[in-house]
């Protein structure tokens, strides 16, 4: 087992530290790992927040159609993220970011992450991320953009996407009639330059449909008057 990432972790339930590595993840894992996932779907008070997967949708991501990194606290796998290499068809998020037919290859999914609840509080998704980020260029493809799709209200989430910088770039129905933000990174420019700014409630959906078709992105949190408000920018044109 190759190691890509050793150090600790405090489980927080235990007020206890523990060794963490992070490896990547195999057919001979999925048991674990669709563990993983019903333990946090079960500790989830909103269900819609994550959308799972099927033991078919892992085995087609674990058979060569991504990857997925796990973590281990001691020998119990505790969280994952997985890479997601994407069918072409008419739901493709290179449709939502705005990508003609033939770009649609250079994009790849940021798929599923979880982490046991003991364990939150640490960055783990952040460190999943980092390493996963790292494994992507041995993957088969030339990619270009990195996609996903987000809960609005899955604050979690966003965060993890923003600290990434990814940003948002629709607001849409995905997995039948779910509110879904569809967030991307340019790999080849991952940083974005912009000239105005705006904000939004995060529970206004009308103002966020409104920046979104004028152009911004959603790129941050802030606060006011004790509410969370998405930071939208209108990026410059290159």
């Amino acid at each position: 087992m190759k190691v890509l990432h050793e150090g600790t972790i405090t489980n927080q339930a235990l007020h206890k530290k523990l060794p963490l590595r992070m490896k990547r993840l195999y057919l001979e894992d999925l048991p674990a790992i669709e563990a993983v996932q019903e333990a946090v779907i079960a500790d989830l008070r909103d269900k819609t927040a994550l959308h799972p997967l099927s033991t078919e949708e892992y085995l087609f991501i674990l058979n060569e159609r991504g990857l997925m990194v796990g973590a281990y606290a001691e020998d119990e796998l505790i969280g994952f993220r997985a890479l997601l290499i994407p069918e072409i068809d008419e739901e493709h998020l290179g449709y939502d970011i705005g990508l003609q037919e033939e770009e649609l290859p250079k994009v790849i999914y940021q798929e599923i992450s979880a982490v046991l609840p003991a364990y939150r509080g640490n960055r783990l998704q952040q460190k999943l991320a980092d390493v996963i980020m790292n494994e992507l260029p041995k993957l088969p493809g030339n990619f270009h953009y990195v996609a996903c799709t987000v809960a609005p209200m899955n604050i979690p989430s966003l965060k993890d996407k923003f600290t990434q910088d990814m940003y948002i770039v629709a607001l849409t129905q995905k997995y039948g009639s779910k509110e879904r933000y569809v967030c991307v990174k340019d790999l080849e420019k991952p940083t974005l330059a912009y000239t105005e700014s705006a904000a939004a409630k995060l529970d206004d959906f009308q103002r966020q449909h409104e920046l979104l078709a004028a152009g911004y992105v959603g790129v941050n949190f802030q606060m006011k008057d004790g509410f969370h408000e998405i930071q939208f920018v209108k990026p410059t044109l290159s």
